[in-house]
């Protein structure tokens, strides 16, 4: 089958007023900001499936019936739940300095009552316009002579792991800066970054302004920056610490709402588990499409891309969601326009694209 979907915004501070509104074709700019469109089957935000007439949550359709929905394959790796979850991502403000766990720290951090899926996290951005995100450590050495070079005295214990080769070390001085010696120390910073000047100073300052008591500001001296064009990915895997910016993308990932925070937000954090899943060793990917496909090292899903007017038959087996993002899309007799999308189960044969439109389709990363 395929059926036009219904999917849930979420309305977070960082999130755009005009983005995905005026994708979509609604009323700009909303009275919420709009972080997050959500088409998938996750508890906290399930699409609805029209199917005769009548909305249905996908999340039970997929449960009533996951052998036809999801494909045996699907089932046999993943159980009876679709393993990707597909957004429509817009960052006005800078989202908090995070990192997701790996299947298994996931699976145990969930038994003891840490995360609220027992399933792993691992990211794809693809940008519809320029797009900054912080990822992945720095080599320490190379962080170290950034900060030292603020000339802030304070931070010493931060650039001493750095200059040892030890970010861990660095990053636990950061999260467990005393409380009343932060208002001061970021201060510091922003006046030595705005003198300092730079683009990674520049976003330093800009992180002073909107968290004028977090040492975590000093994310773009630690973390690679990554300028996006449209069209590029990059992919995050578990323990890779990031944090997106700015831009309006496509964002697919595995079936979880599990995050570890590391600063940039006001929201609790466990550092001890932060500590035990970031890896600084680990990179973010940049990935470039195999023909119309972003493929990553993650089993739960890849990304598929459509072009205007390429043409392509998707063969059957698998679930999908596809978005249009641009233009008009013809796809298994229903016009799809921006911001419009449908569910296409495992049991459905092959599907054409036809049209002028840009699609973007999700599916399982298995073969």
């Amino acid at each position: 089958m395929i059926d036009l979907l219904r999917n849930p915004v979420k309305n977070y501070d960082w999130g755009s007023r005009t983005a995905i509104a005026t994708l979509a074709g609604h009323p700009s700019p909303t009275e919420l900001p709009e972080a997050e469109m959500w088409f998938g089957a996750h508890p906290s935000g399930s699409s609805s499936v029209l199917r005769q007439g009548t909305w249905h949550s996908l999340a039970e359709v997929v449960a009533a019936a996951p052998e036809t929905e999801l494909g045996g394959k699907t089932v046999e790796r993943f159980g009876s739940r679709l393993p990707y979850l597909l957004k429509l991502i817009a960052v006005d403000l800078p989202l908090s300095l995070q990192v997701h766990p790996s299947q298994e720290q996931a699976r145990e951090g969930h038994a003891r009552g840490i995360y609220v899926d027992p399933f792993p996290k691992p990211e794809l951005i693809c940008a519809l316009t320029p797009f900054t995100a912080l990822a992945g450590f720095r080599p320490p050495e190379e962080a170290a002579t950034l900060i030292r070079g603020l000339g802030v005295p304070e931070l010493e214990p931060v650039v001493a792991p750095l200059a040892a080769g030890d970010a861990s070390a660095a990053l636990r001085v950061l999260v467990e800066w005393p409380g009343d010696g932060r208002a001061d120390l970021v201060a510091d910073i922003a006046r030595a970054a705005s003198f300092a000047g730079g683009p990674e100073n520049e976003l330093v300052v800009r992180l002073t302004e909107i968290h004028p008591e977090d040492p975590a500001c000093l994310a773009p001296l630690l973390l690679r920056r990554h300028e996006l064009r449209p069209g590029d990915a990059l992919f995050l895997g578990a323990g890779v610490l990031h944090c997106y910016l700015s831009g309006f993308g496509v964002e697919i990932m595995g079936g979880s709402d599990n995050v570890l925070r590391a600063g940039l937000t006001g929201k609790p954090m466990d550092v001890e588990e932060l500590l035990r899943v970031t890896d600084p060793s680990r990179p973010a990917l940049q990935v470039e499409p195999v023909g119309d496909l972003y493929r990553t090292p993650a089993p739960e899903f890849r990304l598929g891309r459509a072009v205007p007017g390429s043409g392509l038959t998707l063969e059957g087996g698998v679930p999908r969601i596809l978005l249009c993002t641009e233009g008009e899309a013809e796809i298994g007799g229903h016009t799809l326009r921006p911001g419009e999308s449908v569910f296409v189960s495992a049991a459905q044969g092959p599907v054409e694209l036809r049209g002028q439109g840009t699609v973007f389709w999700a599916e399982p990363g298995i073969d």
